[in-house]
């Protein structure tokens, strides 16, 4: 394409020689006619050469000048060989360039002129050249001979300004925001007619308009109907552009306007009207013809050659003046081709500024403030930030304050603010006021973006924290793919669960099943739902410790050190313990087995099995199935489940990464049973030495090897257990402590550990041993340490209280407890007005790794703690004797009972229900919360005693006549069992014989209707229990002798135990010295028949009876 090449001044040059070769065509009252470059054509003329962003907005000569008429022909020059050179180069560039380039006056409104830059005065020199964009100064080409010499051009480039005045021109209301000189607007024009005066305008170079702001924002029009609809103060525009909305659209408009300045309007010719008056018609005239006048006189300073003796001149928008005779009369009206299209039209003034001083204190001040305000919005706003960007760059001036006005329209061009707030800024001509009104709606916008910047942080922090990590993760995986560290995420997914499974023994029906679903992995897509089950499933498969085993410690000396570290007593489980080690240590290996500990809360259960973990050197695992009523917790869920886990045993494999774990379940003897199934039933297969070496978990649906795993269970009583489970499982039974075991338990592990976590370590704080048995025999009577543990640690917090107390918190103040940061902290905090049930928002703030220091407390400060002032510490004794009875009546008798609790003593009472006479009728009463085999046990021992009465003492009627109330104290605690037999009957015979029993004996066994003695359970709680009531004899079945033996001596200590296999045993050892004849005659009394009718037989019979008895003797 022509000129591509061509630098602005050739350009140029060649557009006004063109132009002048087609000035003949036109007629002298003509318009003058337009020859436009297509935008084509201009884009790559101007591509190479195009100015910088600093030029284009720093200059206010953007716009295409009037064509003007010259009152004078140029000067002629002398001719010279060089210039007649010149001039037959020129004549023949502008034939060629005539040729290429031809004229369009009938262009359609998309090929009107396009905002292209206008080079600024300096730049242009006489002859119309262009100088670079440096702006280097090339007028010396005219005539200082320097460079290239050469004639001036006949028709030179006039200086390309903007008409000064310019009276009455096309009114467009503007919505919302108001123009403000300086700064581009792009509006849009819907009017089909004002779209095409517009384009009009453009051909005929005269494309200025007046923007008004409709004072309505909800109105949004392209013409002014009534002044009133405007405000009076606008701005003066240059369209720099103009293209449709859409190709093809000859309606819509898009028009890039370029404010230059203030100006008002005085009147208004609405579209109704097709003529201006004649006044502002000559006005505009004279105005326009002025224009022209100067610009001649100025071009005619300078030499020129008048080469077609025409006359004429090139403005910017490449249009030629046609030639007018001098004094021609004729007014030139340049809004006369807007008759009748359809526009507004006004009659404007210009408005200038009030003088003003930019270095007065108030306008320095202003200056300031809007620049500090323009940086604090930046900092918060990037679009703005990029807007004072541009405007610093098209200033050209390293100090704003140079122009105030020009700041104070921008402030307000930016800022967004109401449309009345802006029109005041514009309307402002004090420059001061100005940059008031600019400040005040800058000052808004910086309060905005701040509350801004608060919503989007308010609603960051509350982006829940699985959304920020997928989000960030998703971000670096695609940083990683992009730069190369990360491959393919299905292959890399592949490839770890090779490398996972490659440092593993897995077994070969294993291994197959690995391979099966890691090829079945590959064939997957990564948005397929099985896609996730199978990845999951391999990771449990290669997180599994297959053939990883932790090497034991068979140390039997270690073993004992450890075990006796963390535990006093419990001589059976230490000895079991010490069996499986030294198995383990003559065969280098030892099997899993299956331990189950049975004993009342407290005594160490669940404790030592994790010390058992420590001496073994196992990895341990602890979960509980008190109240378990799901299979698949143990057993685990299918995989086609949503979220579906293997059982505990398979999660315990995982977290300990060792195939020989200690694994410790709780509370065995309270698994529940629900609809989902029996977890009991499913503990049989987990339990079983037989059969867990190929346990298979529903989850995993391989065969997993348990064999290895030493399972340890607790369990406070065997009756809930499930036999066949019961008998799958080596029992332990745990007793509870005796006084001694307790007061060694509490000096060499309870006190210590109670006085270090009460902060008294370093403290003379003294518990006397005395205190202690006092702690045991009055308060904690149970059969584990756990009350006593509590009261102990009860006792040494009252005792840091006291210490406070006494010494005054002055000595040891708050403030030197905390540390640095756990000051900055408590500062945070006081800053807090939340409530204190929410959690504030700069919670990180509040909180402190180590936040205090533990204090020092004075050495002059002693505590002891005694017998006598224990009560002070832990309140009054709940037992306040060692018996219930510290002498019996006849009738009740000591007995013993086991419970989940430990052994207990159990009082039997008997009494009668009313008088005893001959002829009241026998019957037994029993209460006390007697379950089902109790009761029947009261029934076998009334039965008994009956028979035992009527053998030995068939004088005594008294079961002939005795209604019998049978009672067990503690009514509210449920009481089950066959032990108490002998005690029942011995109670029973007690109250008929009306003989007390020694305080002192214990007894427990249980009863047939013979009178057998059978075995019973528990013995050494039982005869802990005893000892604690104060027992020196107890009398158990002769079956449990061998349990009595393996008694400890502590235990039995002060204890005589008497074995008995029949209930005559029992007889003799509790009514040792019983009178027989007094036992005879002891209700005859009561029993004797009244006086009357059927004397003498009776009588008779009693004689009879006496004879008896006196021949027996």
């Amino acid at each position: 394409m022509y000129g591509q090449s061509l630098p602005w001044r050739g350009t140029l040059r060649q557009a006004a020689r063109t132009a002048t070769s087609f000035s003949h065509n036109t007629t002298a009252g003509s318009y003058a006619r337009s020859y436009v470059l297509s935008a084509t054509q201009r884009s790559t003329v101007f591509s190479r050469h195009r100015p910088s962003p600093a030029v284009l907005f720093t200059s206010r000569n953007l716009s295409i000048s009037l064509p003007r008429q010259k009152d004078k022909a140029p000067k002629p020059v002398p001719d010279t060989k060089d210039e007649s050179k010149n001039e037959s180069e020129d004549a023949a560039e502008e034939t060629k360039d005539s040729q290429k380039i031809k004229p369009d006056p009938e262009a359609p409104e998309a090929k009107t002129i396009q905002p292209e830059p206008i080079p600024s005065a300096k730049a242009i020199d006489a002859h119309g050249t262009v100088s670079s964009v440096s702006g280097t100064d090339v007028s010396s080409t005219a005539g200082d001979g320097v460079g290239k010499k050469r004639k001036p051009a006949a028709r030179d480039l006039s200086k390309p300004i903007v008409p000064e005045v310019y009276p009455q021109l096309m009114a467009i209301p503007i919505a919302k925001r108001p123009l403000f000189p300086g700064f581009y607007k792009a509006i849009t024009i819907k009017d089909k007619a004002v779209a095409r005066a517009i384009s009009e305008s453009m051909k005929r170079g005269q494309p200025y308009l007046g923007a008004f702001l409709l004072k309505n924002d909800e109105v949004d029009k392209d013409v002014i109907g009534d002044p009133d609809e405007v405000y009076d103060v606008g701005t003066f525009c240059q369209i720099t552009s103009a293209f449709p909305v859409n190709a093809g659209d000859d309606h819509a408009m898009t028009c890039v306007l370029y404010p230059h300045r203030r100006i008002k309007m005085t009147s208004l010719i609405p579209p109704a009207h097709s003529e201006p008056d004649a006044a502002t018609g000559k006005v505009e005239a004279t105005a326009v013809e002025a224009t022209a006048v100067e610009a001649t006189e100025a071009e005619e300073s300078a030499p020129q050659v008048d080469l077609d003796n025409k006359k004429g001149d090139v403005v910017a928008s490449f249009e030629e003046s046609p030639a007018e005779p001098e004094n021609s009369g004729f007014f030139y009206e340049p809004t006369a081709f807007l008759r009748g299209r359809g526009v507004s039209v006004a009659n404007v003034e210009n408005l200038l500024d009030e003088p003003h001083d930019k270095k007065s204190p108030t306008t320095r001040a202003l200056v300031s403030e809007i620049v500090n305000v323009f940086k604090d919005v930046a900092l918060i706003n990037t679009l703005f930030r990029d807007q004072i960007s541009t405007f610093s760059v098209n200033q050209n001036a390293s100090n704003v304050g140079e122009d105030p006005a020009k700041l104070a329209d921008f402030a307000a061009a930016v800022a967004q603010a109401d449309s009345q707030e802006l029109q005041e800024a514009l309307a402002s001509m004090n420059v001061e006021e100005r940059l008031l009104k600019a400040l005040l709606v800058l000052k808004k916008e910086l309060m905005n973006a701040q509350l801004q910047s608060k919503i989007v942080k308010d609603v960051e922090s509350k982006i829940q924290k699985k959304q920020r990590e997928y989000w960030l993760m998703e971000q670096m995986r695609g940083i990683k793919r992009e730069l190369g560290m990360e491959a393919d995420g299905k292959e890399k997914l592949l490839e770890n669960f090779r490398e996972k499974a490659s440092k593993l023994a897995m077994p070969e029906a294993i291994q197959k099943v690995f391979n099966e679903e890691l090829t079945k992995l590959a064939h997957l897509e990564p948005a397929a739902s099985e896609f996730n089950v199978t990845r999951n499933y391999l990771d449990w498969l290669t997180q599994m410790p297959w053939g990883q085993k932790s090497v034991e410690n068979f140390g039997i000396q270690h073993a004992k050190t450890v075990l006796d570290e963390d535990h006093y007593g419990l001589k059976d489980v230490k000895d079991r313990i010490m069996e499986f080690i030294a198995v383990g240590k003559l065969r280098g290996t030892v099997e899993g087995k299956i331990l189950c500990m049975v004993g009342p809360p407290g005594v160490g259960k669940t404790s030592i099995g994790k010390s058992i973990a420590r001496a073994l050197n196992r990895q341990y695992y602890r979960f509980s199935v008190g109240g378990l009523s799901d299979v698949a917790e143990i057993k685990g869920h299918r995989r086609t489940y949503v979220g579906a886990l293997p059982g505990r045993i398979i999660q315990a494999l995982k977290k300990c990464q060792t195939e020989n774990p200690l694994v410790l379940i709780d509370e065995i003897d309270k698994v529940g049973r629900g609809h989902n199934g029996d977890p009991s039933s499913a503990l049989l297969e987990l339990l079983d030495p037989e059969q867990n070496n190929s346990f298979l978990d529903h989850y995993m649906d391989v065969p997993v090897d348990l064999s290895k795993v030493l399972f340890v269970c607790t369990a406070n009583m065997t009756d809930t257990i499930p036999r066949p489970l019961l008998d799958r499982m080596e029992m332990i039974e745990l007793s509870g402590y005796v006084a001694d075991e307790k007061m060694a338990i509490a000096e060499k592990y309870l006190a210590p550990a109670a006085k270090e976590l009460s902060g008294l370590k370093d403290v003379d704080v003294e518990l006397s041993n005395d205190a202690i048995v006092e702690l045991i025999n009055k308060y904690c009577r149970e059969s584990g340490v756990r009350n006593l543990k509590k009261h102990i640690e009860k006792v040494y917090r009252k005792s840091a209280l006291k210490i406070i107390e006494d010494i005054g918190e002055g000595m040891v103040s708050e403030e030197s407890a905390l540390t640095e940061e756990g000051k900055a902290a408590q500062k945070e905090s006081d800053k807090a007005t939340t409530d204190v049930r929410e959690t504030p928002v700069n919670i990180a703030n509040e909180t402190a790794e180590t936040p205090r220091i533990a204090l020092k407390v004075p050495d002059s400060v002693h505590v002891r703690i005694t017998k006598d002032n224990l009560k002070d510490y832990v309140g009054p004794p709940v037992f306040t004797s060692d018996r219930l009875y510290e002498t019996t009546p006849p009738g009740v008798a000591m007995g013993l009972a086991w419970t989940s609790m430990g052994g207990s003593a159990l009082y039997i009472e008997s009494i009668l229900e009313n008088a005893l006479s001959y002829s009241s009728k026998p019957g037994l009463e029993r209460t006390g919360n007697l379950k089902a085999v109790m009761n029947e046990s009261a029934r076998i021992a009334y039965s008994f005693a009956k028979g035992l009465m009527a053998r030995q003492f068939p004088q005594n009627a008294f079961f002939e006549h005795a209604r019998i109330h049978l009672h067990c104290p503690e009514g509210a605690v449920p009481k089950d069992g066959p032990s108490a037999g002998i005690t029942m009957a011995t109670s029973i015979l007690s109250l008929a014989l009306d003989t007390a029993l020694n305080p002192t004996i214990a007894m427990t066994g249980e009863l047939t209707v013979t009178g057998k003695v059978l075995r019973i359970g528990g013995l050494r709680e039982k005869t802990v229990a005893a000892r604690r009531a104060g027992a020196k004899m107890i009398i158990f079945p002769a079956d449990n002798l061998s349990d009595w033996l393996e008694l400890p001596e502590n235990i039995k200590a002060g204890i005589e135990g008497k074995p008995v296999g029949w209930y005559s045993d029992v007889f003799s050892l509790v009514f040792p010295d019983l009178d027989t004849r007094a036992a005879n005659n002891v209700w005859s009394k009561e029993l004797r028949p009244p006086m009357g009718d059927g004397q003498e037989k009776v009588a008779g019979k009693a004689v009879d009876l006496g004879e008896m008895e006196e021949a027996e003797d």
